[in-house]
């Protein structure tokens, strides 16, 4: 008959021997965790396509322009009500910080890895195309366009030119 305050077994792939502190988010090697990245990019995207500064995000929330930059890099993690923030300040529903989350990032967050079901890491070399300036600058340009009939024939001219 097992004790009742005797300690569960420790989840597979955790080391009891291992003395380090809790990873607090971050990947085994120290670097971000790829949602938080991820989060970070949509911020940025987010901010940029309404032409709002860091520093003027950053005050409408009551943060730095500093603090920003690390939301964006996913240096930090963005709390659950810096989140709701955002979202409101930004004009988006929480649920774009996530629309496009790659199954390979979901797979190395801590918790995945934690239980075995992922590598350890993830090759961030293959940036996202909506991370890229070029797409920012695109989409802008594309929203100055006053002319909906003309914003429109812009929009065929590319969905065809994709295509072929």
């Amino acid at each position: 008959m097992p004790l009742r305050n005797s300690p569960s077994p420790p989840p597979a792939g955790i080391d009891p021997q291992d003395k380090r502190r809790p990873s607090r988010g971050r990947l085994a090697d120290g670097s971000a965790n790829p949602i938080d990245a991820h989060v970070g990019t949509r911020l940025r995207l987010r901010r940029t396509l309404l032409g709002m500064s860091q520093d003027s995000l950053g005050m409408a929330i009551g943060m730095t322009f500093q603090q920003v930059q690390k939301y964006e890099r996913g240096a930090n993690r963005i709390s659950a009500s810096r989140l709701f923030d955002l979202s409101r300040t930004l004009d988006v529903p929480i649920s774009y910080f996530f629309e496009g989350l790659s199954d390979a990032a979901q797979a190395a967050s801590p918790a995945a890895v934690i239980k075995g079901s992922a590598p350890a890491s993830v090759d961030d070399q293959g940036r996202s195309p909506m991370a890229k300036r070029e797409t920012l600058e695109l989409v802008r340009a594309y929203y100055r366009i006053s002319d909906p009939k003309v914003r429109d024939q812009v929009y065929a001219l590319a969905k065809a030119l994709a295509s072929s």
